[in-house]
């Protein structure tokens, strides 16, 4: 493959201009929304980096950051258009001034697609044999950046789609990043594949297309191998999905009715085996709930345990002072509490708060003073099984997941998307919660506000679940899992050492070797 950087661009008049070009770029990020849920076109994956590709190969190194950012502005523009609902209706902000937030918080997204973007023009010039090999270690990378910087936004990942998707057999094995470098990798080879018959070059083409598509070909095989041994005995478990407004959440006046809410809902469930409430379905500190705890305590099977999220006020050795943590309690036959260690930014705290308090209502959010909790926090115990608990964001965290994993045998997540209304941020929510259900080889247990309530099997696959925006019960069985899933000795290590090794090897060398 010649190096120029016209050898692999398509002969077009459209993408020789600008704007046609920068268009495309926002198309072909937005694309990569359709491959999430609700749509789940997993499919799309690849054409977008094939129409990533098409635009920026042409394009001189320079010019790559605003490739990038123009790509990234597509994907978080349509990917995280949810974050509206949270900052206009829940906010008490004005629709210009959400409008506004909400750009700028998509804008902000976008840089670490430029910036990656940017990287992959230093490191491999204007070689395009460089560019393919290298785009896919870059993207990877970005996202990892992404979702560890400044807590993260591990969001939007194109591997996640393969929940249901053909390479969701090698979740287990590689994670979601693993998924996504192969996915990258199928854009760059469809265009290798283009430009080698372009050349009457068949015999290597079919080589790199054989190659490129034998994980989309063995990855449902795969599927079936099982990496996890599950329990014969299955744990009943009950949800209870209250589907409490937000705009009453913490209003004092109705904290009283919720607890009753949830209360009735659980009569006839009590000895149940597993009990979920979800996040802070007790919306007053645990210091103050005393009476409602002996309650549940009375009320609950001698062989029952009910789990619910809960505000918790008391001293933390952590920050030395008195403090919140956003939290989840077992009660009955069992016990622990979990302190939420993947706080929200501006949803349970708030960066630089001493300039921003004040300043406007979404500043000022109900319970937006949380403290992280500390990193070696141990299992929930329900009636001897070992139940590790995820806090609403928590859950899109892959490596944090696999890792706390390790000692359990259910995985459960709370949350309350009540925040995000009928946006397709709850169902991206569930669809993340199916892949680290996949990752772990462990049942999901979900338990929401206002949906999706569900059970996740060890393959990911939902098998009961309540509809969004409905107050009802959820039953059902669970299965408890030993052992672990390669992803959860390695995490995603191995994808990022290979992306390293990459980019040490295949960058364009700009000190030349000494003589």
């Amino acid at each position: 493959m010649s190096n120029s950087p016209r050898a692999t661009a398509m002969p077009s008049v459209l993408l020789q201009q600008n704007w046609p070009r920068a268009l495309l770029l926002v198309a072909a990020g937005a694309v990569q929304t359709l491959t999430f849920s609700p749509f789940n076109w997993w499919w799309l994956g690849p054409v977008s980096v094939f129409l990533i590709l098409l635009c920026c190969l042409p394009l001189a190194s320079n010019r790559l950051f605003r490739a990038g950012w123009l790509t990234g502005l597509g994907l978080f523009g349509s990917g995280a258009s949810w974050v509206y609902v949270s900052i206009s209706e829940h906010g008490n902000t004005s629709v210009p001034l959400a409008i506004l937030l909400t750009a700028i918080f998509v804008a902000g997204l976008a840089l670490f697609h430029g910036l990656a973007f940017w990287a992959w023009g230093k490191l491999a010039k204007d070689s395009n044999i460089r560019r393919l090999i290298l785009f896919p270690a870059v993207w990877i990378l970005g996202d990892w950046v992404r979702g560890w910087l400044l807590t993260g936004f591990p969001w939007l990942y194109l591997g996640t789609a393969h929940v249901d998707g053909p390479l969701g057999g090698f979740a287990p094995l590689l994670g979601v990043h693993g998924l996504t470098f192969w996915v990258t990798v199928t854009g760059c080879g469809a265009i290798a594949c283009w430009w080698l018959v372009r050349n009457t070059r068949y015999a290597s083409a079919a080589i790199v297309a054989v190659t490129v598509l034998l994980p989309w070909v063995t990855g449902p095989a795969l599927s079936s191998a099982n990496w996890t041994e599950l329990a014969e005995e299955p744990t009943s478990f009950a949800s209870m999905q209250g589907n409490i407004p937000q705009q009453i959440k913490w209003d004092p006046d109705f904290l009283r009715d919720q607890i009753v809410a949830y209360l009735e809902m659980t009569n006839g469930h009590w000895d149940t085996d597993l009990i979920l409430w979800p996040e802070t379905a007790i919306p007053i500190p645990q210091d103050q709930a005393g009476a409602i705890i002996e309650r549940i305590s009375d009320d609950l099977g001698e062989n029952s345990t009910l789990i619910t999220g809960i505000p918790w006020y008391g001293f933390s050795d952590r920050v030395e002072d008195f403090t919140f943590h956003n939290s989840v309690m077992a009660i009955g036959n069992g016990g622990g509490i979990y302190h939420k260690q993947k706080l929200v930014p501006f949803g349970e705290y708030v960066p630089l708060q001493q300039w921003l308090r004040g300043l406007i209502g979404f500043f000022d959010l109900p319970m937006s003073s949380f403290s992280r909790g500390p990193s070696d926090q141990q299992p929930l115990d329900a009636n001897g099984i070992n139940i590790m608990p995820f806090i609403c964001y928590e859950v899109a965290y892959p490596d944090f997941v696999a890792f706390n994993a390790y000692n359990s045998g259910l995985l459960l997540t709370i949350s309350n998307d009540g925040w995000f209304g009928d946006s397709i941020g709850p169902l991206q929510h569930l669809q993340i919660a199916r892949m680290r259900a996949l990752e772990t080889g462990r049942y999901m247990l979900r338990g929401t506000n206002n949906g999706v309530t569900a059970i996740i099997d060890d393959k990911g696959r939902i098998t009961e679940s309540i509809p969004q925006f409905e107050r009802a019960v959820m039953t059902g069985e669970v299965h408890v899992a030993e052992g672990s899933t390669p992803f959860m000795l390695s995490g995603s290590w191995p994808v990022l050492t290979l992306a390293a090794i990459l980019i040490v090897f295949v960058r364009e060398r700009v000190i030349p070797k000494p003589r």
